[in-house]
């Protein structure tokens, strides 16, 4: 059984280019405020206003910009403003929730894009060879904390692109005291 560290993925935004430009103005690029655990990955100076049916949330944005627009919240968070935030892996918003994202220099309607991310554990694959996980994986892992708590249906992602590391929401994290360098035990 190995460690990982086990991070709080909180609220955020991805954006495309045409979204940066309709948030933002024509030209506008997102201005980098610090680096993410994940290669390539950074949190942004500029946040935004997401609004649903019931209210509206402040969310930070981060880059690099991506291919399709999508929205992270916890599954508290989409209660709050009303809208059914489906769990799911990154990337998979097909026939997800939408909203409005208000930003200073325009308004965007999402017809889909609001999801409650799937807890998951980014792995190199010699990480993942060494765990003895593969890619799609699906696992439990024992966080050590005050509140120990074992999640299952945690799925493990593999890429060369990837630093080790277990991602969760803020629900999930408020739930199991994992604040700080909390680390797992991946449990096969």
């Amino acid at each position: 059984m190995k460690e990982i560290l086990v991070e709080t993925s909180a609220r955020h935004i991805h954006l495309t280019t045409e979204a940066v430009e309709a948030l933002f103005g024509k030209g506008y690029t997102l201005t980098k405020k610090k680096d993410l655990s994940q290669p390539g990955q950074f949190a942004c100076e500029e946040k935004l206003t997401i609004v649903g049916p019931k209210g509206t949330l402040k969310a930070s944005i981060l880059g690099p910009v991506r291919s399709a627009n999508q929205v992270e919240i916890s599954l508290t968070d989409a209660r709050a403003i009303g809208v059914q935030a489906p769990i799911r892996e990154s990337g998979d918003i097909k026939g997800s929730a939408g909203c409005k994202l208000v930003g200073p220099a325009g308004e965007l309607e999402l017809s889909e894009g609001v999801i409650a991310a799937k807890r998951h554990i980014h792995l190199t694959p010699a990480d993942a060879e060494e765990m003895g996980v593969k890619d799609k994986q699906i696992v439990a892992v024992k966080i050590n904390s005050e509140r120990s708590a074992v999640l299952c249906d945690v799925v493990v992602r593999v890429s060369d692109k990837f630093a080790p590391a277990m991602h969760i929401d803020t629900d999930e994290a408020n739930a199991t005291c994992a604040f700080g360098a909390c680390k797992g035990i991946v449990i096969i």
